[in-house]
């Protein structure tokens, strides 16, 4: 086998830079980063580099930027790499003529104990779903999304405080340590790869839009509380108040419901907001209004006086 293959990496956000560093820190042969084009970003429309780029440049990195993952002219630059190996952790779907290229296969990090949470967004479904643990996969890439091969994969807690920021840090870290792992069992030839069983229950993870993120205040409190959580910090769950939309990133179960319908609201307009749901009282915590700063509820209730003691989805 080969001890130091020729690597081409791929991925463009935040979570893969980890991965791309501890390659590169662990002396592998990284001959081309493939990144996501650059963007034009905040108020001014600037041009801004992925997180990958901005890393990949730093190192001195060989950096590609297809629009077209078919163009013959990409094609033949990635051909001409020579690549023994391709790693890719968070980046689009590929083309079959792009993950077969290289004889030592391409292999992908998923935020999930696969075959479980296939799709777009593992971290935030499983903590909607208010699992108690999901993990990380590598797998060899075949055409169906998320179906090849598993090479290996490592368990995470998830935990009652945990939100996606949280969690996805620490599955961001450990994934970067698979990676190695996984290019290393790879290099010496000393790996297996098990086929995905199709669970008896299946869980997806598809892309989750705004609209998706309406909360249902008809549900328990529990629900709802796992449901704030998995959106938090982003895309963030939200309702309206008085016609505006508030986000709310952080809340509490109070072990008492009151006499109030679901979504109807209860505040001293000082200190707090309860909202109750289909069983329980919920506390919000932490909150955005439209136009305003993410804030906890004290600081936002000095400068917002609450007439409407209803919120709707």
């Amino acid at each position: 086998m080969q001890n130091n293959p020729r690597i081409v990496f791929m991925g463009t956000p935040e979570f893969a830079v980890p991965s791309l560093k501890n390659l590169v820190d662990n002396q592998f042969n990284i001959v081309g980063v493939i990144t996501a084009p650059d963007k034009p970003k905040g108020r001014g429309k600037q041009l801004g580099m992925s997180p990958v780029k901005e890393y990949a440049q730093s190192a001195g990195l060989n950096i590609l930027q297809p629009t077209n993952l078919k163009d013959p002219a990409f094609l033949e630059e990635l051909k001409s790499l020579k690549a023994d190996l391709q790693v890719i952790v968070a980046f689009r779907m590929l083309p079959e003529v792009v993950w077969s290229m290289p004889p030592m296969g391409s292999f992908n990090l998923h935020a999930s104990l696969l075959p479980l949470y296939r799709g777009a967004a593992p971290i935030n479904r499983a903590i909607i779903n208010g699992e108690k643990e999901t993990g990380i996969t590598t797998f060899i890439l075949k055409h169906e999304i998320d179906t090849g091969g598993i090479l290996f994969q490592e368990k995470e807690p998830i935990r009652d405080d945990d939100d996606v920021g949280s969690l996805y840090q620490r599955l961001m870290t450990k994934g970067a340590d698979l990676v190695v792992k996984t290019v290393q069992a790879i290099s010496q030839g000393d790996y297996e790869v098990t086929p995905q069983k199709e669970p008896k229950i299946e869980k997806h993870a598809p892309k989750i839009f705004k609209e998706d993120c309406k909360i249902d205040w008809n549900q328990s409190a529990e629900v709802v509380r796992n449901f704030i959580r998995g959106l938090s910090p982003y895309p963030a769950a939200w309702t309206r108040i008085e016609g505006k939309m508030l986000k709310i990133y952080q809340s509490t179960i109070l072990s008492r419901s009151s006499h109030q319908k679901p979504g109807e609201l209860i505040t001293d307009n000082k200190s707090y907001i309860h909202i109750q749901t289909g069983d329980r009282l919920l506390q919000i915590d932490e909150l955005q209004l439209e136009g305003k700063k993410r804030m906890n509820t004290e600081d936002f209730l000095r400068g917002y006086s609450i007439k409407e003691m209803k919120v709707s989805s």
